[in-house]
């Protein structure tokens, strides 16, 4: 399961609205926020995610327990 309000945060720090995140994986905003809401992205999308975010410890976000 992610953890939503980090991922929500770093977007936030980065300076982007989830919006351009969506834009960036290749899916629609409703389709983002589904996912949010659910906590479930593909590996295809946690990767560019990680990224454009440059995210340093993806663990703590996209495998926490």
């Amino acid at each position: 399961m992610i953890q939503v309000n980090k991922l929500k945060g770093i977007i936030v720090e980065k300076g982007l609205s989830q919006a351009d995140v969506a834009k960036a994986i290749g899916i629609t905003p409703k389709t983002f926020y589904e996912k949010m809401k659910n906590g479930v992205f593909g590996s295809d999308e946690i990767e560019v995610m990680i990224k454009l975010l440059d995210i340093k410890d993806p663990i703590d976000i996209f495998f926490a327990a």
